[in-house]
């Protein structure tokens, strides 16, 4: 809103570790100068300077879309939708999470025009450290296939390039709970300088959490030095109700929860929203079978893009879905939180 600033950000949300690092306020900000000195940090910082504080220039745009302002909307544990299904990839996607199912209906779309462009989240195959892209290939998009939810990045931070450098105009966002409630303040938003980022994003996939957790801390003390698991003989990272690693050589290493939690993000605490219930379309592996993506469409923009892949052979839908276990889950992760005021 304008009239608030990057002060107004600090003293609410950064210093009072709230902030869940979504990356918004870095990508709306018109002078580039709220950033991540490294996507191990926190928060954000300011470089110094703002239009609002500096130059008396009404902005506010960082405070506008941050999912960390204001109050919890009680929505219900899965938040509205049109249906729940069972879906996986019509074709083998290498390195694919559960059923492929979000790389096949993005991968679907940027073949047929339906979108430009898709912001997502990669990993380093051999390092695993994370990083933002924005992606315009099909084929680009099955290369980084698999889920990267368990790191936190900056996510949102690479929406700046898509719609400021490279001019994408048809964007679809893959993100975590925090990250589609940004978009959706974008999307609400009647600041000027947040209009152009809500009219870009044409999609919006949301992936089920629980929490996040620092690369450093994870790979490097929790996974290294205390389970002598290097970052390259590892396969696949899995959270289900434990972190599963699948090493190189077939071999899978259960690690409890509990021990994780030291690596999870302070901002993670107070998220009550399992299912990122403003979302298009929420995606994740629990509560459908063996090889398959549980997909709640929540809008018909959600409904068309699947109904495309769908009739296009790239998808597959199976009806068979147990919500209770969803249910379940998006109650626990509700009872956590922090009320915010």
């Amino acid at each position: 809103m304008s009239g608030s600033s990057f002060e107004d950000l600090q003293r609410d949300v950064w210093k009072t570790g709230r902030c869940s690092g979504c990356g918004a306020c870095v990508a709306v900000c018109p002078a580039d100068a709220i950033i991540f000195c490294s996507e191990q940090t926190i928060c954000p910082e300011n470089r110094f300077y703002c239009k609002e504080v500096v130059d008396r220039v009404p902005c506010g745009a960082c405070y506008a879309v941050c999912p960390r302002v204001g109050t919890i909307q009680g929505r219900g544990l899965l938040g509205e939708y049109r249906s729940v299904i069972a879906a996986k990839a019509g074709a083998e996607i290498p390195h694919k999470q559960s059923g492929g199912a979000v790389t096949a209906i993005l991968a679907h779309a940027l073949e047929n025009d339906m979108i430009d462009a898709v912001v997502t989240v990669t990993e380093d195959r051999f390092t695993l450290q994370p990083q933002s892209v924005v992606i315009t290939s099909a084929g680009e998009l099955i290369r980084h296939a698999g889920s990267r939810y368990a790191w936190w990045v900056p996510l949102l931070a690479a929406l700046k390039e898509a719609v400021l450098k490279k001019k994408c105009r048809r964007i679809a966002v893959i993100g975590l709970p925090c990250v589609t409630e940004a978009i959706s303040l974008m999307r609400k938003s009647d600041n000027d300088l947040v209009r152009p980022y809500a009219r870009s994003i044409r999609l919006v996939l949301g992936l089920f959490c629980t929490e996040t957790f620092d690369y450093d801390h994870l790979v490097g003390d929790i996974l290294g030095r205390r389970h002598q698991l290097r970052p390259y003989d590892i396969e696949r990272l899995n959270v289900k109700g434990g972190l599963d690693v699948t090493k190189t050589d077939g071999e899978v290493i259960r690690i409890p929860l509990k021990e994780l939690e030291e690596a999870i993000r302070p901002g993670c605490t107070i998220c009550t929203d399992l299912t990122a219930r403003d979302a298009d379309i929420s995606a994740g592996a629990i509560g459908s079978p063996d090889g398959y993506t549980t997909l709640i469409i929540r809008s018909g923009v959600g409904e068309a893009f699947v109904h495309s892949a769908v009739a296009a052979g790239a998808l597959i839908v199976d009806e068979t879905i147990d919500q209770q276990p969803i249910e379940s889950l998006a109650a626990k992760k509700a009872a956590r939180g922090i009320p915010r005021g």
